[in-house]
């Protein structure tokens, strides 16, 4: 972008910030906790509300390497997907990300990837209902809504935190949380409206949200939401248009909450959400920005989940903390292929594949049942915090052109054991069982093959079944010292069951993948570090081993490590610095496939870099909180350069980048735009081009963003 672009826009960020602070008429200025304050008295510092906290907590008390995007930071960083929003996380890659749809996170090099839309080990749940497709060669999606529907993302990297979510999670799972009435209503009857509206720079980008809210009483709330995003084509930091980057996505949230019984002990909550955009004109393969031999489609896409949930949590009993749920998950992917835009068309063999594969319809349908308990007992001396359940899961996909259809059933059974064997040691045990019936009509493999001079023919079809179970778990060890520091270790053992897309392998239908972790780290959390401050701070490295490995080609073992920091630190007068890095090395042993009489085998080859390991990178954010006024900060991103080996010579190579994001939260406190929230941000400030590894499309250029919200 040119420089008066850029000037342009600093200028307009900075005409908004004087007429808000014109309008509050008054200065910036640091405040700072009152002169008896003490430095060492905790509830004082809690008192200070904005002045002492940093962007983001550091989850410093549990081994579970977790981190928790609150409804503050999801507003402020006015992500365009969740994707967007959660890619500040340390072991959180983003394959493009700046689309709902060509997109997909990958943590710890687990979950979407160039080729595949996901490959099963990170597991996205949106109000308990699992969601998300399966592999579906070149067009699926991991995640598919809007930021604006959520109150909390929780991301769980890792295995050893998963075992209440399911089997095979080897790279974390993604935990989002819709917006509840209470959180504009403040538990106080009555009705409050909440209005946002938004600009982007980078291209023509708005976006809208209209959140109705009531509460009645303390039983009942009702909330009601509806939000927009649109953009066109965006440019990069060349000034390059990128290409398939354009989408309009309309979004809508239902949710209810009643409340009943003594103390309001039993409590229903049902949730209904639904997000869906149209693309016309676009590559079948979503994840790249122009036409290949796969030409191009006309598609929509529609993702709607459900929720249903009882609980009841009796004030006077330790041994029921109850949960039923029941959710339903569907994702619609129906395209139409555009004639004439494959090259392969007029093929006699090749042609008839081609719009076959564009014109299929895509269908998820997963259905979860759900019994879960939480009892605290005491058995001599030791206190046990367990958590336990049974699941049902049932996955529905219909079955098309390169992909199998069929029907996923499991059922599972898992407990949770926090065992406090001291005032200062803890044991946790974890245990998940689980049994997939997978059935579905794959072409006969008898069939004669079909020759490549006549038009293709349909291939009959036989029903194939896959029946598999594992048992999986793992332990967690942590202790915590008098002066903050905690250390911590644990084990996680999981096998990644086969899904529909293998059915229609001979070699892997029934093989699992059987995945080990090993996690070793400390924490330190502690107030009057050098003065009126606070800092928090986590260390934490993994070693994981995929073996068996049937989701890459080629593949049959993978190991990666790598060590994860999170940080923050933060003043009384406001002032604070958040502080994250990620350093990753993974390989993988090639395999050969050979003929051992008659039968395809697996050979070990070779050892290369796991072409799928994520940049290093270190992420910081330097900001200075004013009252409850003004919140500015600087984020900067470096991601570092890394060659990888491929073997036989090959190599690849991610190159290194620098990027800086500048945001602003105005919230003025008097006047007629009290209650009224401005946000300012300039993303990628030094309009760097630039393409993050893994991705296969340039990164967006310069976006100076605007957004402002009104709570009525």
């Amino acid at each position: 972008m040119p420089k008066r672009e850029f000037f342009k826009h600093v200028r307009f960020g900075t005409t908004a910030l004087g007429l808000v602070l014109a309008s509050q008429g008054i200065a910036l200025a640091q405040e700072a906790p009152a002169d008896d304050t003490t430095v060492n008295d905790e509830s004082e510092f809690l008192g200070t509300v904005t002045l002492g906290e940093s962007k983001r907590e550091v989850q410093t008390d549990t081994p579970v390497a977790i981190t928790v995007i609150g409804k503050e930071e999801i507003d402020d960083r006015q992500a365009n997907t969740i994707a967007e929003l959660i890619d500040s996380v340390p072991g959180v890659t983003l394959v493009n990300g700046s689309t709902p749809s060509g997109s997909g996170i990958n943590i710890r090099g687990f979950g979407a990837n160039g080729t595949f839309g996901t490959d099963q080990k990170v597991a996205v749940v949106v109000d308990g209902a699992n969601t998300g497709a399966e592999e579906i060669y070149r067009i699926g999606t991991q995640l598919f809504t809007d930021p604006f529907l959520y109150r909390s993302v929780t991301v769980q990297r890792g295995t050893i935190g998963s075992y209440e979510y399911g089997t095979g999670i080897v790279g974390g799972v993604v935990l989002l949380e819709t917006v509840d009435a209470s959180d504009l209503t403040e538990g106080v009857p009555g009705f409050k409206a909440g209005l946002t509206g938004g600009l982007g720079s980078n291209k023509d980008q708005i976006n809208g949200s209209a959140t109705l809210a009531w509460q009645a009483n303390d039983q009942l709330e009702l909330l009601a939401n509806l939000s927009y995003r649109e953009q066109s084509n965006q440019d990069d930091g060349n000034g390059d248009e990128i290409g398939n980057s354009a989408f309009e996505l309309p979004s809508y949230l239902l949710k209810g909450r009643y409340s009943f019984g003594q103390d309001n002990a039993h409590s229903i909550m049902a949730s209904y959400t639904q997000t869906e955009t149209s693309e016309r004109d676009v590559p079948y393969d979503s994840f790249f920005t122009t036409t290949d031999a796969f030409g191009n489609v006309d598609r929509d896409i529609m993702s709607q989940t459900a929720s249903l949930f009882y609980t009841y949590a009796p004030a006077s009993s330790d041994l029921i903390d109850l949960e039923i749920g029941l959710t339903y998950a569907n994702q619609e992917i129906d395209s139409s292929y555009v004639p004439g835009s494959s090259s392969l068309e007029s093929n006699a063999f090749f042609g008839p594949v081609v719009i076959a594969l564009g014109n299929a319809d895509h269908q998820y349908e997963t259905t979860r049942f759900t019994i879960k308990n939480g009892s605290y007992v005491e058995t001599g001396p030791f206190a046990h915090d367990l958590r336990y359940g049974v699941e049902w899961q049932e996955r529905e996909r219909v079955d098309e052109e390169a992909a199998p259809g069929g029907t996923d059933t499991r059922y599972a059974i898992f407990v949770v054991d926090d065992i406090a064997l001291t005032d200062s040691l803890y044991f946790t045990p974890a245990l998940r069982y689980e049994s997939s019936e997978i059935e579905g009509s794959i072409p006969d493999p008898d069939a004669p093959p079909q020759s490549p001079f006549a038009p293709p023919m349909p291939v009959p079809e036989i029903v194939r079944t896959a029946d598999t179970d594992a048992l999986v778990g793992g332990a967690s060890l942590r202790y915590e010292f008098d002066n903050g520091f905690t250390v911590f270790g644990s084990y996680a053992y999981t096998e990644s069951l086969p899904i529909i897309d293998d059915l229609e392998s001979l070699e892997f239908f029934d093989q699992p993948e059987l995945s080990e972790t090993y996690e070793a780290g400390f924490s330190y959390d502690k107030l009057g570090v050098f003065g009126d401050d606070a800092l928090a701070l986590k260390v934490n490295y993994y070693d994981t081993n995929l073996d068996d490995v049937t989701s890459y080609s080629d593949a049959e073992e993978i190991d990666i490590s790598g060590l994860e920091i999170e940080s923050s630190y933060a003043r009384f007068s406001g002032f604070y610095i958040d502080l994250n890095a990620n350093f990753v090395t993974g390989e993988e042993s090639q395999v050969s496939v050979i003929d051992v009489n008659g039968t395809p085998t697996r050979v070990l080859d070779t050892t290369i870099d796991w072409d799928r390991t994520p940049q290093d990178t270190i992420r910081a954010t330097f900001g200075q909180r004013f009252g409850e006024f003004a919140d500015v900060s600087a984020e900067v991103l470096t991601a570092f350069e890394r060659d990888i080996d491929l073997g036989g010579g090959t190599t690849t190579e991610a190159d290194s980048f620098t990027i800086v994001n500048l945001r602003a939260t105005l919230t003025p406190q008097e006047g007629a735009l009290a209650g009224t929230e401005f946000r300012i941000g300039l993303e990628n400030a030094l309009d760097e081009d630039y393409t993050p590894f893994l991705a296969t499309r340039p990164a967006v250029g310069q976006n100076f963003k605007l957004t402002v919200s009104r709570l009525f």
